[in-house]
């Protein structure tokens, strides 16, 4: 299911800020070199990502899957000058690619990149994250959204993405839903009954949950 018509997709982008040629770099030899390209975050969500990231201008940012670096400099685009983004992927090829592309940036100092499990990285961090992007295997989701909360503080965002699953959370009975379905219905469900926090699903892209802690 399409969530937004493309021509308005398209519209969107024409009067969305651009991106730098770096990152433009990265969404062009993504497309041409990795099986599923479509995992980038874009043009579109990479600038509301820097944007929220500059109002914040965050001490700490946690990234819950690098991929091939795009959202992770965007991110790191408001990042205070002592400030510095952790990110974590179990993708150990694309570890080395990725440090590469970040010592191009001017953000490679900043970018802390853990290869491996999340579940097994994140309680490691003794920090308090003012941001965190999740973009990762979308069964653990409610997991993550779990280590993390405590680790932030009062006003910190959560951004997680991917919530609307391709429009597949509207689908309902267990023969229709796969694992990842039901996982992202579970946390979409979780964060809204959840009193800690303040809110907003937004159908940018594939749906990006705007949590704030209280």
């Amino acid at each position: 299911m399409e969530i937004v018509h493309p021509e308005i997709e398209q519209y969107i982008e024409t009067h969305t800020s651009e991106e730098g040629d770096l990152l433009r770099k990265i969404d062009r030899d993504t497309h041409l070199f990795e099986l599923m390209p479509r995992m980038l975050s874009g043009k579109v969500q990479g600038r509301l990502l820097s944007l929220i990231s500059k109002m914040i201008r965050p001490k700490n940012i946690l990234e819950i899957g690098t991929f091939t670096g795009y959202s992770a400099l965007c991110l790191a685009e408001g990042l205070v000058e002592d400030g510095v983004l952790h990110t974590i992927d179990i993708d150990e090829e694309l570890a080395e690619q990725t440090q590469k592309t970040f010592n191009e940036s001017p953000y490679g100092k900043k970018i802390v990149q853990h290869t491996g499990d999340a579940m097994t990285i994140i309680p490691t961090l003794n920090l308090d994250f003012d941001l965190v992007f999740i973009d990762a295997d979308k069964y653990n989701y409610l997991n993550y959204y779990q280590l993390i909360i405590d680790k932030l503080k009062s006003g910190a965002i959560i951004l997680a993405d991917n919530v609307l699953w391709s429009g597949k959370v509207l689908e309902t009975g267990n023969d229709k839903q796969d694992k990842d379905t039901r996982a992202l219905q579970e946390f979409n469900h979780s964060i809204q009954m959840d009193t800690r926090v303040e809110n907003v699903l937004l159908s940018v892209r594939d749906g990006l949950f705007l949590i704030r802690k209280k």
